[in-house]
């Protein structure tokens, strides 16, 4: 079944989020990694993982949630909530509206709630199309409810993260989103829930030195770049190369970082099995 977008006011206008947007606009498409050509119904059915190289495609934040979600379950919460130039940014108003054009959102994370094997769960996937998937004030303010009402639910809470870190253009406001989720995070925890989270490429920044790194269970995708600064900007800092892979999901399971790497087909019957061994009730 093909995947699509609910109707918005945006849809049909701009680009589709990602690398994989040129997937429905060509009838073929170069792998990235290894350059074989593949048809957008091939790569589709495969979840825009190369057959040949095993390359992991970019997905938007509504097509992982419909991949994990059982079918017509995901209920979407805080929709409405859309971010403004709340301290008079230069542009950051044409940058906002330029980017939920292209990427069809109000912002750069999706979140709500779903059933997955029949499990009820909270869930929330950032998007890559939404200015690098960046943090600012309404992301933050949406990840902390949806902790929130798993909170009050006693939900498990799933994570899709994508992000290029903190919205420069909030300044000190998106950097509080980091204590913002992280307290969210803890009660949540503290109150014996689970979070699962699952980094894909890139996680960095204020992200990776919040929630996405507070998980109970913290799995990637193969080769996702995972970090606070990026390897260029830490080399110029301790005048120093860095190791092969550094900051790639290899290298951060080797060190201890993160609990697993999980191909995408098996992402879905693998967080079901944890979700299965960790929940006190499923349906």
């Amino acid at each position: 079944m093909r995947f699509r977008k609910p109707k918005n006011a945006l849809e049909g206008q701009g680009k589709p989020a990602s690398d994989i947007t040129e997937v429905a606009e060509e009838s073929v498409i170069p792998c990235l990694k290894c350059k074989k050509t593949l048809t957008p119904d091939e790569l589709e059915s495969e979840r825009y993982v190369c057959p040949y190289c095993r390359h992991h495609f970019k997905m938007n934040a509504r097509q992982r949630i419909h991949m994990i979600a059982d079918e017509g379950t995901f209920v979407e919460f805080d929709k409405e909530l859309a971010p403004s130039n709340i301290l008079g940014f230069p542009d950051y108003d044409k940058k906002l509206e330029a980017a939920q054009l292209q990427s069809a959102e109000t912002d750069s994370v999706v979140c709500g709630e779903c059933k997955i094997a029949g499990i009820k769960t909270a869930i929330f996937a950032m998007e890559p199309a939404f200015m690098m998937g960046s943090m600012g004030s309404v992301a933050g303010e949406k990840i902390t409810r949806t902790f929130e009402r798993a909170l009050k639910e006693s939900l498990p809470v799933l994570g899709f993260t994508v992000s290029g870190g903190a919205r420069m253009q909030e300044g000190m406001v998106s950097l509080m989103q980091m204590a913002k989720t992280s307290g969210a995070v803890k009660r949540h925890s503290d109150a014996g829930n689970l979070y699962i989270c699952v980094l894909t490429d890139p996680t960095t920044g204020g992200v990776t030195a919040s929630f996405a790194m507070e998980a109970d269970i913290i799995l990637s995708e193969p080769q996702a770049l995972i970090g606070f600064a990026g390897p260029r900007v830490i080399e110029q800092t301790i005048r120093k190369k860095l190791p092969h892979g550094f900051q790639k999901a290899e290298f951060q399971l080797e060190h201890g970082f993160i609990d697993n790497i999980v191909f995408r087909k098996r992402q879905k019957a693998y967080i079901t099995q944890l979700l299965e061994m960790h929940c006190k009730e499923v349906g």
